[in-house]
C-alpha cells in the first residue's frame, strides 16, 4: 500500500471527521484523480517537441500520456482543428498516490525560493490546481538531458464540496500551503 494512502485511512479521515462531523465515512472527502498538463504551444510549428514531452512526462508519472489536440482553429496562433498541441495524463489508484507523495515531499521541495503553495488555486468545489514553471524538479528526469524547459498543470480532483474540506483533506495529506496572515485575508 502506497505511504500517502496509507496516512489517508489512518490520519487523515479521523481528523477531517472529528473536523467536520461527518456521520457517515463515505462523506468524507477523498482524493479522486490527478491530471498532469503540458501545453507545447511550439509543437504547432515543430510536432515532433511533443515526443520529448511525452517522454518526460512519462517517466514523471509511471504512466504514457495521451497527446492533446485543438479543438478549434485561432488564426492568431496560427493554429487549426485537429493540431496536436500538449500532453496529459490522468492517474488514479497507487499511481496517483505514489505522484501525489513525490510532487510533496520531493519535488516542490527543490522548487527555488519555494514558500508553499497558494491557497487560492481552488475552484470553488474543493478541486486544487497548481502551476509548475519547471519539470527539472521531478528527480526522475536527468536535467542535463532537458533541452528545453516547459512548465505544467498539477490538477488535484476531490470529492471535497467546499474549498475548506479540499484544503483540509489536502493538508492532511502534507500539501505544503503558504501561510496568510489574518491581516491580509480581512483587507483583501
Amino acid at each position: 500500500m502506497a505511504r500517502l494512502r496509507a496516512r489517508y485511512t489512518e490520519e487523515v479521515v479521523p481528523s477531517l471527521v472529528k473536523e467536520y462531523k461527518y456521520a457517515n465515512l463515505m462523506a468524507v472527502p477523498k482524493i479522486v484523480k490527478v491530471i498532469i498538463n503540458v501545453g507545447v504551444g511550439e509543437a504547432t510549428l515543430n510536432p515532433r517537441l511533443l515526443d520529448n514531452v511525452s517522454e518526460q512526462l512519462a517517466a514523471i508519472s509511471g504512466q504514457k500520456p495521451i497527446i492533446r489536440k485543438a479543438r478549434k482553429a485561432i488564426a492568431g496562433f496560427k493554429l487549426r482543428a485537429g493540431m496536436p498541441i500538449g500532453v496529459s495524463v490522468t492517474l488514479r489508484g497507487d499511481r496517483m498516490f505514489e505522484f501525489l507523495d513525490r510532487l510533496m515531499n520531493i519535488a516542490l521541495a527543490r522548487v527555488r525560493d519555494f514558500r508553499g503553495v497558494s491557497p487560492k488555486s481552488f475552484d470553488g468545489r474543493g478541486n486544487f490546481t497548481l502551476g509548475m514553471r519547471d519539470q527539472t524538479v521531478f528527480p526522475e528526469l536527468d536535467a542535463g538531458k532537458i533541452e528545453r524547459v516547459y512548465g505544467m498543470n498539477v490538477t488535484i480532483v476531490t470529492t471535497a464540496n467546499t474549498d475548506e474540506e479540499g484544503r483540509s483533506l489536502l493538508t492532511g495529506m502534507g500539501m505544503p500551503f503558504q501561510r496568510i496572515e489574518q491581516e491580509q485575508v480581512a483587507a483583501g
